[in-house]
């Protein structure tokens, strides 16, 4: 079986190629792709895989984009830290739509679903795909608060309250809009994968900012964009030219 994996995180790309080959060792594993451009000039150039691990947003827009300028014969299963676009993926040859962060059951499960369509030699998807979809369509936006340790107590910080999250010494820190500051034990993707993407967005590989502690938006050099926040940082906030379309059309998508 020849897999296509479609993902801009790179440390994600790698437990994913990983777990393809732990349950499917006699798979041909290609990528990871981590642009819709490089999706759609790989699928444009070569012959369909027999299946595609896809994330959603990628380093230069929404993997829905891909659909919109070649050509895609092969199932797909989604893996992503975003529920709201379930019904996208569904009309997008969608087989599966695994959430970070995953485990081998889900993809093991992925894996059988993978083989009843090909046993079945059919582009239907199943009721119990379409019923599992909207599940998730209704699930809640995002996760309310966090549970944190300070001063010898445990507080629940409500997320309504937190500006943002960010990465340093490995350690991450909630800043709340009161400028208090809490240490979390979990990684920034795991945080990720529990909230509203319609409410935060990972402007980089240290920092998860919520829409509301925008303060303003400005053009940086090289095409790239400076963000300020209410609650200022110790650094500059700035969003990589390739990150810079999916992140105004977030700004924008209210």
């Amino acid at each position: 079986m020849q897999i296509l994996v479609i993902e801009d995180e790179l440390k994600t790309a790698r437990a994913l190629i990983k777990m393809i080959s732990q349950i499917r060792p006699d798979s041909r594993v290609d990528g990871p792709l981590q642009k819709v451009s490089t999706s759609v000039e790989y699928l444009s150039a070569h012959p369909a895989p027999d299946l595609i691990f896809m994330d959603i947003q990628l380093a230069d827009g929404i993997s829905f984009e891909i659909f919109q300028k070649v050509k895609v014969d092969s199932p797909v299963i989604f893996c992503t830290a975003y529920d709201e676009y379930a019904l996208d993926a569904f009309k997008a040859n969608g087989i599966d739509y695994i959430l970070k962060p995953f485990t081998e059951d889900a993809f093991r499960r992925a894996f059988d679903k993978m083989d009843r369509f090909i046993g079945q030699r059919t582009g239907d998807i199943s009721p119990a795909l379409i019923a599992q979809i909207l599940k998730l369509q209704h699930q809640d936006t995002g996760k309310s608060s966090f549970l944190v340790y300070k001063h010898g107590k445990y507080l629940n910080i409500p997320t309504d309250d937190i500006a943002y999250f960010f990465v340093h010494n490995e350690q991450i820190t909630i800043v709340t809009f009161d400028n208090e500051t809490f240490h979390i034990n979990q990684s920034l993707e795991q945080i990720t994968a529990q909230l509203s993407p319609l409410n935060f967005f990972k402007l980089n590989r240290q920092y998860l900012i919520s829409f509301k502690a925008i303060k303003e938006v400005e053009q940086y050099f090289a095409r790239k964009l400076l963000v300020k926040l209410v609650i200022p940082s110790d650094e500059k906030l700035l969003v990589g030219k390739d990150k810079a379309t999916s992140f105004l059309a977030w700004l924008d998508n209210r």
